[in-house]
């Protein structure tokens, strides 16, 4: 069974029921099979300045979720990834983090990991 790392940007919209009918699919889909998401994604979700309802809404999604640390193999792959790619290195953990544990990532924000060897991606907004 195919697993997923949910990017940070997909959060919000999925919480707003945004994406179209495939997209929503699949996120209900990575969600029901417990959600995956890097340490970064945890770190971004919490610092959004929100209303108390979607702050309570982010701190169940989170505490409903697997949150993937940065441990040798994603830090191995961030490290490759910064010496051979221009990218953030926020980016380059989530990318690293999907890389090592063979994850395919969902985000709408494909332009960030769209030159990475391997990755895979999946935009809700164009299934």
């Amino acid at each position: 069974m195919e697993q997923y790392l949910i990017d940070t940007n997909v959060v919000s919209d999925y919480l707003s029921a945004s994406f179209p009918t495939a997209g929503m699919e699949l996120i209900d889909k990575a969600i029901d099979s417990v959600p995956n998401i890097s340490i970064i994604t945890q770190i971004e979700l919490l610092c959004w300045k929100t209303d108390e309802k979607t702050a309570q809404n982010i701190k169940e999604f989170i505490a409903d979720s697997v949150v993937l640390d940065i441990n040798d193999n994603v830090i191995s792959h961030c490290v490759n990834l910064r010496k051979n790619k221009k990218i953030k290195t926020p980016d380059a953990i989530i990318a690293a983090t999907a890389l090592a544990f063979d994850y395919t990532i969902i985000t709408n924000n494909e332009k960030d990991f769209d030159k990475i060897d391997g990755l895979k991606i999946a935009n809700p907004y164009k299934l």
